[in-house]
């Protein structure tokens, strides 16, 4: 059972910040500080290189796997941490390729975060002519899901909206037709359960650094079905995923039969110091009763924002269950309003061309939270303060 006035005893946000930014990045754990402390005096300074044998370094992806794994309903071994979410995209996608080389189309859609669609126009670049990737509206994904498509690659839970495709219908469907299922999990993880060992996916991507606190760079993490472990192809096929690390063969021979073999290089074991403490918290907390809550917080948001904030535009579903964690509103003046409000220490943000994010994460966001903010997004919408000059002009970073 979840004590969500526990949890939220277990972050170390600025006095008086409400932050609902906790989609795009976790805040961070009050243990974070003294882990990495313990990093670096009682391991790299103390033990520096023994480490790898005498802290379990080398076999820190996996560990650390297993407890991700277990958020996304995945079983043990079949969870690897470490590189990024990119590299993560195209590690899968070029493995589904391979499982089915006589296609050459790969449906995502026109709502998948840019960089999934970026790392499969760049893999396509590295193969024969003929690949194509197709990206039709989210809502007309199952329409196109045909006995041309060889990888289906879609991110549950859309970055902007929170639309959230059915997992279990897309893939029943692509199996059906003969099609592999990559599934991006950035905004599924730590938000919405997901069961990716029941519904039978092949491959699932995502990070760490939203939902599940691993701090700004924490490292991503690829599920691979346990069907095809013993045959997936590790296109990136680097030192970590050798079957024999330390024999220094100049050939490489994949990880036979185990999840080791989508390893790829040495991962930051600093980042995995700051990762493993957030997932003490999260070892803690039930998916059902998170995502039970965080349906309850954004639906008092809604509610409240509708009823007080004239202007703003719900472009979420308006059913909870078709949603992820996190609430928009499309308004004119978004980008200005935003920064309006982060100037009132309510953090958000903001997605082009209109569109204002706000994450409800259960657990350090309460009901308090949540009026608190509609409070002051009130006040700046009728004092009309997005109009002023210094929440014009546009950061490095939205």
């Amino acid at each position: 059972m979840t004590d969500f006035e526990w949890t939220r005893q277990q972050f170390d946000l600025p006095e008086g910040m409400i932050y609902l930014n906790g989609n795009s990045l976790g805040p961070m754990p009050r243990a974070s500080v003294p882990a990495m402390t313990n990093f670096l005096t009682d391991e790299w300074r103390t033990e520096l290189i023994k480490s790898w044998n005498t802290k379990n370094w080398f076999t820190q992806t996996n560990t650390l796997g297993d407890r991700v794994g277990h958020l996304i309903g995945a079983g043990a071994g079949t969870t690897v941490v470490g590189d990024t979410l990119s590299i993560k995209v195209f590690q899968a996608v070029a493995a589904g390729m391979a499982m089915v080389p006589e296609r050459r189309v790969v449906l995502s859609d026109s709502g998948n975060f840019p960089t999934d669609l970026y790392m499969v126009e760049g893999l396509m670049k590295l193969k024969d002519a003929g690949y194509t990737l197709h990206t039709p509206a989210p809502e007309d994904v199952m329409e196109a899901i045909t006995e041309e498509v060889g990888v289906v690659m879609l991110t549950e839970v859309d970055y902007r909206t929170g639309r959230r495709h059915d997992m279990k219908a897309v893939i029943e469907k692509a199996h059906a037709v003969g099609a592999v299922v990559v599934w991006d999990l950035a905004h599924s993880a730590g938000a919405v359960p997901v069961d990716v060992g029941g519904f039978d996916t092949d491959f699932a991507i995502g990070c760490t650094y939203k939902y599940l606190n691993g701090g700004p760079g924490a490292p991503a993490f690829i599920y691979v079905a346990p069907r095809l472990l013993e045959t997936v192809e590790p296109f990136l096929s680097g030192w970590y995923g050798h079957e024999a690390p330390f024999a220094f063969d100049t050939d490489y021979r994949p990880m036979p039969g185990k999840i080791e073999r989508m390893r790829i290089g040495t991962p930051s074991i600093a980042s995995f110091a700051l990762l493993s403490v957030a997932l003490d918290i999260w070892d803690k907390a039930d998916m059902g009763e998170v995502h039970a809550k965080s349906i309850e917080l954004s639906e008092l948001f809604i509610r409240e924002v509708e009823a007080r904030c004239p202007g703003l535009k719900l472009v979420s579903p308006r059913d909870p269950a078709a949603r992820g964690s996190h609430v928009s509103f499309a308004f004119e003046h978004g980008y200005a309003a935003m920064q309006a409000l982060i100037a009132d220490n309510v953090i958000g943000d903001f997605r082009a061309p209109d569109v204002m994010r706000f994450g409800i994460t259960p657990l350090f966001v309460n009901e308090a939270d949540i009026i608190d903010a509609v409070d002051k997004l009130e006040r700046i919408l009728e004092e009309e303060r997005f109009k002023d000059a210094e929440f014009q002009k546009r950061a490095l970073v939205t």
